[in-house]
């Protein structure tokens, strides 16, 4: 029997040690439990193959929603920069999590195309002012903004996704009048919002404010995906409802309400809400009752106490709110707003509660669709500032990693990308 040559064996172990590890291996498995090192830029890589015409698979209840794409050595390195953990899986192993998903509550949706996404803002504003925008800048995922003029134009066309966050489309600036009516940078966005309207044709803020609200309705209503919190969630709909009525106080628009306003109000015409009351009073903060502020102003000492819980739902017959609800916990911190959340009694019976705050009348993330498209709305202002004030700093983003809020923001943003994943049985 011949002897094996020594030489030749070693350089075959070298040779083998030589070749990369992703040549053994079928897939990339970044996964989104506990394991993760930074579950937000996890969400800009995923964007990021997308780009590359590369479909990544989205592994719905699987390790916390975990993302799954081809194995290559570009993907390993980017998730190297940005700091995102990974795992190489081998096709016996890919085809041991595709059992796994097939027998239990979990399911694979297929991202195709890496959305477009618009966010709805002034130019005026800083990035800080909103938790989206700071959200899309940390994770490296592109963006366009616009404002009305765009809106009005049929800019709109041009964009999968549209968010939008603490706008008034009341025409009530906020309804800051009380606090801040002589603070300078309230008298910039005044003349601001003014100088719009009439550019546009338009005498009074709340009646151009209107048209730009229906002309969002109409752009879901023809397939675009809506994303909007803090303020914008609830005035979206009152401008909805007041259509043709007047409901903004004197010292604002410099003519009194309607007589009866309140029971002029259409809420036929409204995305989520029904049934709510408007605030016509300019020295109060509060647009309507929907919003739940002044019930959690007690948590304000002791923001910790303050949490919502996601809902579970079946994620091979109700993928899309399951998807919304990713996760690597089921219970997120509270936080406020301009508007923090959302009274349940005064939520449209279609709409699907994707999170609400236990034991109270506070629905804090919701879910619906309108014609060919759908609208999520995520109550308050930014989910690592629990109280967030006027000139309060940015969030710091590299300081929350792994927000469990923030993902919820970024499920968000890969829900145009999905589509349900047909296997073979």
């Amino acid at each position: 029997m011949k002897t094996k040559n020594p030489f030749i064996f070693l350089i075959s172990i070298i040779l083998i040690l030589s070749f990369p590890l992703s040549s053994f291996a079928g897939k990339i498995l970044i996964p989104m439990d506990f394991h993760q090192t930074n579950h937000l830029k996890a969400y800009g890589v995923a964007y990021w193959i997308l780009q590359r015409a590369q479909n990544v698979e989205w592994l719905l209840n699987y390790r916390g929603g975990s993302f799954m794409t081809e194995a290559g050595e570009s993907i390993q390195n980017h998730c190297r920069l940005q700091g995102v953990y990974f795992e190489l899986v081998s096709p016996t192993q890919a085809g041991g999590i595709y059992q796994n998903i097939e027998q239990s509550n979990m399911e694979v949706a297929l991202l195709e195309k890496a959305p477009e996404i618009a966010i709805y803002t002034p130019s005026h504003k800083e990035p800080w002012d909103d938790a989206v925008t700071l959200a899309l800048t940390y994770a490296e995922i592109p963006y366009t903004t616009l404002w009305d003029e765009q809106v009005l134009t049929g800019e709109l066309e041009k964009y999968d996704w549209l968010h939008l966050h603490h706008e008034d489309f009341t025409g009530q600036y906020g309804k800051f009048y009380a606090a801040y009516r002589n603070a300078l940078w309230y008298k910039q966005e005044q003349t601001i919002s003014e100088n719009m309207a009439r550019k546009l044709g338009y005498k009074k803020v709340s009646d151009e404010k209107k048209v730009v609200a229906q002309a969002i309705k109409d752009y879901v209503a023809r397939g675009g995906f809506l994303f909007a919190m803090c303020s914008a969630t609830e005035t979206m709909d009152i401008a909805l409802a007041a259509k043709g009525v007047d409901i903004v106080p004197q010292e604002l628009d410099g003519d009194p309400v309607d007589p009866g306003c309140q029971e002029k109000l259409d809420y036929s015409k409204c995305l989520a809400f029904i049934d709510f009351k408007v605030n016509t009073n300019a020295l109060q903060y509060e647009h309507s009752n929907i919003d739940t502020t002044p019930d959690k102003l007690s948590f304000v000492a002791n923001p910790q106490a303050d949490f919502f819980t996601l809902f579970e739902f079946s994620a091979k017959l109700d993928p899309v709110p399951t998807m919304l609800v990713q996760n690597h916990v089921n219970a997120v911190n509270g936080f406020m707003g301009q508007n923090t959340g959302f009274k349940k009694d005064l939520v449209k019976k279609h709409v699907i509660i994707l999170g609400e705050t236990v034991g109270q009348n506070e629905v804090k993330y919701l879910h619906g669709n309108f014609g060919r498209g759908t609208f999520t709305f995520f109550g308050g202002h930014d989910p690592e500032d629990y109280q967030h004030r006027v000139g309060d700093p940015p969030t710091d983003l590299s300081l929350h990693k792994n927000s469990p809020g923030y993902r919820l923001i970024l499920n968000n943003i890969l829900f145009p990308a999905a589509k349900k994943k047909e296997r073979k049985t």
